[in-house]
Formats: C-alpha cells, structure tokens, sequence
C-alpha cells in the first residue's frame, strides 16, 4: 500500500527527445507516479512526444522547443555535426527553461523530473535529473563534456541513475564516478517490460531506433541481409505514425512501429534480438533475460563503449554497421546473454523528494 502523501501534486516529466529511449524508461516513471496519487503532465518534442501520447492519451501533454539532434550520415563526423548543432541547442535550452517556469504557475507544477532535458529546472520547485551518463563520452573530449554535464546536474535536487551501485552493473564508467559530490540515487533499472513465459513465435526481432539518418541507413542494410537469414522474422521499424502497418514480406513481418503492450508481447514471442545498443533497450534486454546482436550507431561513443563492455564480459556480440552480416549472429550461441538485475524500485521513498 502506497503513503498518500502526495495530495494530487502535479509532476512535470520531460524526457528528451533523442531517438525513443528518454520517452520509452519514463513510462514506468509515469505509471508509478499514477500509481502514487500525483497528476503527471508530459512534456516533450517530435517523435519522443508522440509516443508518450500514444502510450498516455488521457494525460496532458506539452510541448517543448526541439534541440535539434541530427547525426552525419558518416559516423566519424558525428561529434562535430553535434559541436555545429550546439547554438540550436542552446537557444532550445534557454527557451525551454522560459517556458518550464511560465508552466509552474499556470498548470500548478510541484515538482519536476527531467530526463536528459537541460532546461527543464527550477529553483522554485524540487527537480530531478535522470540520466545513465554521469560521464559523457566524447572521446578525446570526454573529460570536459563530463565536467559539463557533472556541473548541470549539481543544479538539481537529485539525481537519479537507472542502474545499481554494485560491482556488476549495467553502465560501467558511463554511470559511476570514481569521486562524487553529486546527489545521486541509484534507483536500479528502468524497464516498462515484464518477461512472460510465452510460445516462441519468431526466431529474430529486429528492432530500431535513434535519430536520422542512421535509423534509415539500418534499416536499408537490414532489409537487405534479413533475405538471407533462415527463419521467422518480426522487423519493428521504429517510424511512429499515425496509424499502425503490418506488412508481411515472405518469411519477414514488417511493423512500423509497436506499442508498449504488443511490444513486449514480441520480445517475448522472439528468440534472439538484433537491435542498437541504446541503455533503454539494454534495460528492457535485461528486464526480459534475452540474447541479443548489437549494432551500435556510428559515432555515437556511448553506444560503442556499452556494446564493447557487454562484448568482454561474454554478454551479448556487437558488430560495426559496416561490417554486419547477417551471419554474425551465429556468434550469439557463445555468449550469456543479459540477464535482469533483481532490484525493484521503492517509488516511495524516491517520490518523498516531492514532498518539501
């Protein structure tokens, strides 16, 4: 039984919108605050945004500046495209944190919980951070967008990390600091996944996301190699549009995008995954014990550094998007797999911060 003490306080949730991974672990966050007798209200941009209606369409929903995240074509060049985006960037950050405090008085906002969205704070009212990335990986400039990143989250109240404080965990150096003046709370993984014990329906689930143009340049290459795999495929696109399609093309069935429910359906139904290695879907992966492939997105240093982490410690094979063949899969039969951190969350006590 949950301790109502929350009076129906309004929660402000705000993930950032960078491919579907921010959107999809605040579904949780957002049942739980339900849960919990708070009245959450949804703030976000583009796909992420759209998402969180599909999912929450009785919940308001507001509508944040865009940061306007693309990635070169060439995943070499994917640092400074971000560097070339960074005024848009910033611009979108003062503007949303204008709009954030315009909201707390017009929709009674008490309290606040940002996913990776920098703006999104206020003296005012306590805010909390979430992030997996107390380190931001940038390669040779690692050691200032870490600082960078350490000096926002000391603005807010708390931080919370979806990961566990121990010597086997998910994030590695990206989510534990070796000194830490930070007020962070290691509130276990975040997944709206639940493993059932289900009929094996396909051999491979692929799934995609992230940002443009490397979702489609995946997908173009996968079309292609999936033609030789021997066995039932399910090829979730991860477009969100309007309306769902299914299309079935010989032994591959094609969906553009799933919901919550009929995706975690899927992943079960799935023997072996083929996805990127972003943390979100490296939560639901270890939430479902599944083996998976990974295929990191070029040039982005987080998505690399996970998938050689889970590749040493014999978890799950990764491979460059260049190089994949659909072949490589045969790798995933010498390799554990993820498996679930036994950790559930105590909302309770986290949501005690919205209290003051």
């Amino acid at each position: 039984m949950s301790i109502d003490y929350s009076a129906n306080k309004t929660i402000l949730i705000a993930p950032l919108n960078w491919g579907l991974g921010h959107a999809t672990r605040c579904i949780p966050i957002i049942k739980a605050l339900q849960d919990n007798n708070f009245i959450p209200i949804i703030a976000s941009d583009g796909i992420a945004l759209a998402l969180l209606r599909k999912e929450f369409p009785y919940i308001q929903t507001l509508e944040l500046p865009s940061y306007h995240i693309e990635y070169a074509k060439n995943g070499k060049n994917f640092k400074w495209k971000l560097i070339k985006s960074l005024p848009k960037m910033i611009t979108a950050i003062l503007d949303e944190k204008k709009m954030v405090n315009s909201w707390i008085k017009k929709h009674g906002i008490d309290g606040i919980i940002s996913d990776n969205r920098l703006g999104v704070f206020s003296i005012r009212i306590p805010s909390v951070f979430i992030t997996h990335q107390l380190n931001v990986m940038t390669g040779n400039t690692t050691w200032f967008t870490s600082k960078f990143h350490q000096k926002i989250i000391k603005k807010y109240n708390q931080c919370w990390v979806p990961d566990t404080n121990t010597k086997t965990n998910l994030t590695g150096e990206l989510g534990h600091l070796k000194t830490n003046d930070l007020n962070v709370k290691y509130i276990g993984p975040l997944s709206r996944m639940r493993k059932k014990e289900t009929p094996k329906v396909y051999d491979l689930m692929i799934i995609l996301s992230g940002p443009e143009p490397q979702r489609t340049l995946l997908e173009e290459k996968l079309q292609e190699e999936v033609l030789r795999y021997k066995g039932n495929v399910v090829f979730v696109k991860g477009v969100v549009d309007k309306t769902q399609t299914k299309q079935q093309i010989g032994h591959v069935t094609h969906y553009n995008f799933m919901n919550t429910k009929q995706l975690e359906q899927t992943f079960n139904e799935s023997d072996l995954v083929l996805c990127r290695s972003g943390y979100t879907t490296v939560m639901d992966l270890a939430m479902l014990e599944k083996k998976a492939f990974f295929i990191p997105t070029p040039g982005q240093y987080e998505q690399e550094y996970l998938a050689k982490k889970y590749q040493e410690e014999k978890l799950v094979p990764y491979a460059t998007q260049d190089d994949f063949k659909i072949e490589d899969l045969s790798k995933v039969d010498s390799f554990k797999g993820l498996s679930q951190f036994k950790k559930s969350i105590n909302w309770d006590k986290l949501f005690a911060i919205f209290e003051k």
